[in-house]
């Protein structure tokens, strides 16, 4: 029996999930990092207004390290030998990827900051 399309397509998208996690150890990383927040966020009992800001800043990593994993895959398919130009669409992607995750500690400091703060200082 044939699958679907729509399960299809999620297969598909879930292999490219897993394509990502598996081969690009700074994914695994942002993987960590979004775990150690939802630990943290849970700890903390945060409300649902800061539960959905981290929730889309952890998606938004993922999100880009995905994208960036795309672009130097597409670099390496169409630009076998070395080339300035491979190498600017590759370092960009990469940017782009620093950039969110610099944007996402930012967040996390301000959304888990005060309430641990909080915390800390109500516990001694």
């Amino acid at each position: 029996m044939r699958q679907p399309r729509f399960w299809r397509s999620v297969s598909h998208a879930w292999s490219g999930l897993v394509y990502t996690f598996r081969t690009q150890r700074n994914a695994r990383w942002h993987v960590i990092g979004g775990l150690a927040v939802v630990a943290l966020a849970t700890w903390l009992q945060l409300d649902l207004v800061r539960w959905a800001i981290l929730a889309l800043t952890i998606g938004a990593v993922g999100a880009g390290e995905t994208i960036n994993t795309t672009v130097e895959a597409l670099v390496d398919l169409l630009s076998p030998e070395w080339h300035e130009r491979a190498k600017v669409a590759k370092d960009v992607s990469a940017g782009a990827v620093l950039l969110l995750a610099m944007t996402a500690i930012v967040v996390g400091l301000l959304i888990l900051g005060p309430p641990l703060w909080a915390k800390l200082m109500n516990s001694t």
